[in-house]
């Protein structure tokens, strides 16, 4: 499955460099088209988000009414679930996306031959074999090795990775010493954090909207419960950024500008919506 959706955006990232005749702008572009695609599913993602937070305060006050009565307890939540149109996993899709696009851009990056410029296998393996009798091969991306190889001397296995005096098709960890390499993967990092700051202040705004504020016996604020599913997306949230920054570690730049663009607009996207579901919010209030 993964391979057919990295074949499938080869032909628009091959179209787009083709257009552009740099690798950076075609995957900067590449970024921007499928975020726009994915919108509607991130507009839906947000609103569910605002709608978790209200069901799990609901969810406390009945798991506190019937908490001596199992099957009552069961039926009232998924009553709950029904009547706010809301399913308990929810979150799965999002997450099944992300990984999807995770891995599909990952080897589209890592084999641009075979998925974008949709080169015949057998030229590649014929390459391939002769740079592993000169030595000039990695076993990690043979195809970007053919690239670099050969690029000059055949135009089918031709792609420009230069992109503001960086190498597309350099891997961080192969290139230590070369500061230039790490440029874009430490800016990913730091767009992660923010990202994960961003999403954490939106969860937390959604909590504080509706939360209520509860007293003890004695007339004193109860101390806050930890909520399960909270600290289940907060441990999510910062899965994905981690497991991305792994692999940008030992991927090809070209992975690491994808994911850093992509960060950069979905801090945007996330600021955005929440304003103006906050605004519909207030105005259907």
């Amino acid at each position: 499955m993964i391979s057919s959706f990295a074949n499938i955006f080869g032909y628009l990232l091959n179209f787009l460099y083709n257009l552009l005749s740099n690798y950076g702008l075609a995957i900067i572009i590449f970024s921007i088209i499928l975020k726009i695609i994915l919108l509607p599913i991130s507009i839906k993602q947000q609103k569910t988000m605002k709608k978790t937070s209200k069901v799990q305060l609901e969810m406390k006050e009945i798991q506190e009414k019937y908490k001596n009565d199992a099957e009552k307890l069961n039926k009232e939540i998924m009553n709950l679930y029904k009547r706010e149109n809301v399913s308990p996993f929810s979150g799965c899709l999002s997450a099944i996306i992300q990984i999807v696009l995770l891995f599909s851009v990952f080897y589209l990056v890592r084999s641009p031959l075979t998925y974008m410029k949709k080169v015949d296998s057998e030229l590649i393996n014929q390459y391939r074999e002769e740079l592993q009798q000169e030595g000039k091969i990695n076993t990690a991306y043979p195809e970007i090795a053919i690239i670099n190889e050969k690029g000059n001397q055949d135009e089918q296995v031709k792609i420009n990775m230069g992109f503001l005096g960086l190498d597309l098709s350099s891997v961080p960890t192969q290139n230590i010493n070369n500061i230039k390499t790490w440029i874009i993967p430490v800016l990913y990092v730091i767009s992660s954090i923010v990202s994960i700051k961003v999403t954490t202040k939106v969860q937390a705004s959604n909590n504080n909207t509706n939360e209520k504020i509860e007293l003890d016996e004695n007339g004193n604020v109860k101390e806050k419960e930890v909520d399960p599913m909270t600290q289940t997306n907060k441990m999510m949230g910062w899965f994905m950024p981690v497991m991305s920054v792994s692999i940008a570690m030992v991927a090809p730049l070209g992975l690491a500008l994808y994911w850093l663009i992509n960060n950069l607009l979905m801090i945007s996207e996330r600021v955005i919506l929440t304003k103006l579901l906050d605004k519909e919010d207030t105005e259907n209030a």
